[in-house]
């Protein structure tokens, strides 16, 4: 099982996003959360600057959709280039239909679930997928403390994908550190996004060392869940 670090562009520095992409080329992808302000109490980016973001990243875009009306939006992000989209399954009632729709186009489908979110109704629909992103915080602001009561969701979502011989990426987002990260590896998570961890530290490239070598040494395995 690969260990996936994708740093957030929310806490780069937006005046200087070329130079910030090129500080974690070491990553493995850039994740850039787009939020409406009605989904989620917060506005950030758009279309426009993820096609531009396309143009200069060293790395492949995964874009997490906080949005409402993810149907209309979300084909567009695909359209744009990007590797991978994620959109919320609070936000859509035809999930499946929309996965399809963006595997067609040519990028991953990704679904998001908020930390309160069941995900028992969407275990069977997990061959739709290539990736489930569990929030560890509530969605729409960075530097939220990790939420621990996520866990057993991603334990559950674990051992499903491996009972059922799927390639499904677990994801999660929200308050990574080299710390949290060891707990949500233990619970089975593989692609980890963290923000200020990364770009706040002097070296991010060492960072995303740490991060990577913290993660890959408490890998899901034993059944170990640290409360």
């Amino acid at each position: 099982m690969a260990t996936r670090i994708n740093p957030s562009i929310l806490a780069a520095d937006f005046a200087n996003f070329e130079s910030e992409l090129g500080r974690i080329r070491s990553a493995d992808l850039v994740h850039v959360d787009i939020m409406d302000n009605h989904f989620v109490p917060n506005l950030t980016f758009g279309l426009g600057m993820v096609q531009r973001l396309q143009q200069v990243s060293p790395l492949p875009l995964d874009i997490h959709l906080m949005i409402d009306d993810p149907e209309r939006w979300a084909p567009g992000y695909a359209e744009a280039g990007a590797y991978s989209v994620t959109f919320h399954a609070e936000a859509t009632t035809e999930p499946v239909a929309l996965a399809r729709k963006l595997r067609e186009i040519g990028a991953r489908a990704g679904l998001a679930l908020k930390p309160g979110t069941d995900v028992t109704p969407y275990l069977d629909l997990l061959p739709e997928f290539d990736q489930v992103l569990v929030m560890t915080v509530e969605p729409g602001f960075g530097g939220q403390r990790f939420m621990h009561e996520t866990m057993p969701k991603l334990a559950q979502l674990r051992t499903t994908v491996q009972n059922s011989g799927l390639d499904v990426w677990l994801q999660v987002d929200g308050g990574i550190t080299a710390q949290t990260i060891e707990i949500a590896a233990a619970a089975g998570a593989d692609t980890f996004v963290a923000g200020s961890s990364v770009f706040g530290a002097e070296n991010p490239a060492a960072q995303i060392a740490l991060l990577r070598q913290s993660a890959a040494s408490h890998r899901h395995g034993a059944g170990n869940l640290e409360s």
